[in-house]
Parts: structure tokens; sequence; C-alpha cells
């Protein structure tokens, strides 16, 4: 009696197996098929009725059958899905088409392409790229700065690395996309965007967010002593050459602005345990603030409220001192 419940439990549990990779495999190939709309609309609808009849047929006497005809065929797809590669060399957007690279020679650290446009909206912008030379035994202070623009739960993450003579350095992780190409978070989990690391002045990565666009960006200044910010400019320097010689792809989930700082965090800080608030960007702060990497000197709700620069980077808009004046008020941790 026992038999014929564990039986259709193991049916079901492979129909659903079924259903998830020919799901899979449908958007896959919606997203990434090299062939017009119309072609991979009518592929992507075809994948979606074959697995729906192989699902089908597992109640009957052919579902081995069935099965061996599936397998086969998604066998076909991870071999095609293998071909997919990502690239340096497309007809990029003006915003990403550089890509950092930066040298070290001993404590002498030379950034090229660093980016600093003048933005008046996301299509009307001055293009400069910059090459920036820095001391590394002169980092000395890292922020985190995030920009809110799909509720509380999803961030942007910007990591900002200071000198002691004031200057700074932000590293924003982002999708590359070619020219026209719009963003998509579904489509950011299956092959759409490479994966882009750009060095900028804060006037130009922060300012086009909270100005230009109307995010509501946020700074948390963290307690990192200088010999860890110099470590994780070290670890930026090492992922953004490596990106410039050989491209990867974005993934929304793996491959995204924060689970990548916090792999270069961890390599530096081993440990670390890994929190649904490192998927969830936009509550990497509270993450922050229960390991103490924050003021934790006054309870979270208020120096969330403190973070908030809004009206400061407004009033700093064309100030060269943008950097300074939007930190005005944050509390720094000791």
């Amino acid at each position: 009696m026992l038999l014929r419940p564990a039986r259709w439990i193991s049916l079901t549990v492979l129909a659903v197996t079924l259903m998830v990779l020919g799901g899979w495999s449908a958007l896959a190939i919606w997203f990434r098929f090299g062939a017009t709309g119309p072609v991979r609309d009518l592929l992507a609808g075809m994948v979606v009725l074959l697995t729906v009849v192989a699902a089908m047929c597992l109640a009957t006497s052919r579902r081995w059958t069935a099965l061996a005809a599936y397998a086969a065929f998604f066998a076909a797809t991870l071999v095609w899905w293998s071909t997919v590669t990502p690239s340096n060399d497309r007809d990029w957007q003006s915003d990403i088409a550089r890509s950092v690279t930066a040298t070290i020679d001993g404590d002498r650290l030379v950034v090229s392409n660093v980016r600093n446009f003048n933005w008046r909206s996301d299509t009307d912008f001055d293009e400069r790229w910059e090459e920036r030379t820095y001391s590394l035994s002169h980092a000395s202070n890292v922020d985190l700065i995030l920009s809110y623009w799909a509720g509380e739960a999803i961030a942007h993450l910007i990591v900002s690395i200071g000198f002691d003579d004031g200057s700074r350095l932000a590293f924003s992780i982002e999708t590359r996309k070619s020219r026209g190409e719009e963003y998509s978070t579904i489509a950011g989990f299956f092959r759409q965007y490479e994966l882009s690391i750009v060095a900028a002045d804060e006037r130009d990565v922060v300012r086009v967010r909270s100005n230009v666009r109307g995010e509501d960006v946020r700074i948390y200044r963290l307690r990192m002593p200088p010999m860890y910010a110099q470590a994780l400019l070290r670890e930026y320097v090492a992922e953004a050459n490596d990106v410039a010689r050989a491209p990867r792809w974005y993934n929304t989930l793996t491959a995204n602005c924060t689970t990548l700082v916090f792999g270069m965090i961890r390599v530096i800080r081993p440990g670390l345990h890994l929190d649904y608030r490192i998927l969830l960007s936009g509550y990497l702060p509270d993450y922050a603030y229960d390991m103490g990497a924050t003021d934790t000197s006054i309870p979270f709700e208020t120096l969330r409220g403190l973070a908030r620069i809004h009206d400061k980077a407004a009033q700093a808009d064309a100030d060269p001192d943008f950097s300074t004046k939007i930190r005005e008020g944050l509390p720094i941790p000791h």
C-alpha cells in the first residue's frame, strides 16, 4: 500500500524538476538565442510544449522514453549554453565604454580610465576619462554608499575608498550594456550583460544617482583600519585588471554589485558569514551594523536617517568639494 503513494510522490518530484528545467531552458533561449524575436518566441514556446508533454508522459508507460528524450534535449541546451561567452568588444554605452585598469609599483598606484563625467541627465553629459595616481599606504578609510531605486530591499552598492589627503576613489560594479540596451533584472540571470567594474569620482558616480536620477542615496562610514582599506583597494585592482583581461558575465543573484564585494571582503576578513542581507542588498547596512562595522553608538534607525544625503547632495551639486559636503554630519565609527 505504501508503494503507490511513494511512486506518485517520485513522479511529482520528477515532473516539477522537468518544469523547472524547461522554464530555465525556455527563458535562456528567449533571452540569448541568436535569432529574430519571432523565431525566439517560437523556439521558447516549443520548449514549454515539449516540457509539458514530457511531464504528462510520466504518468504513462512511456515515461522512460520521455525522460530519455528530455535528457537528450536538455544536454543539447547545455552544450549550446556553453557557447554563449562574454566579450569585451561590443558597441558599449558611453558610461561603461572603457575598462578600468591599474598598476602597482611599490607604494604607487596608477589607475587608468577613472570616470569623471559631468551629468546633466542620463543622456546629456560631458565625457571625461582620467588617469589618477595614489599612494597605497595613504588609503585610510572605506565607506558604503547605497542608492535605493526599488524599495528598501534593493539598492545599488558603491564602495568608496578614502585617502588621508581627503581624496576618494569610488568603485561601482555594474552591468555592461551595449548601446541602446535596457536593464532587466530577469535578463540578468541569463548572460544578457557582461560585468563592468567602474572606478569613478564621487561627483560622477554618486551625483548621477542622487541629483540626476533622484534616487535615495545613503552613506555609511565603516569601522575599517587603514591596513584593511589598503587590502581592499588591492583586491579591487586585482579584480578590475582580471575583468579587463578576461570578461565575465554579470548575474543578478551570484555576480552583482554586492556579492562580488562581499567576496573581496571575505578575502581580507575570513570568517564573515553569508547572510540573506547580502542578496537583498538594500539591507546590507543592517548587516554591517549588526557586525559592528558601522557606528553602533546610536540606534540603527537614527543612523539610517543620518545616512541620507539627498539635501546635502543637492546643495553641493557643483561644489568641487562634493565628497566632503555630502559627509557633513555623518558619524565616524571609532
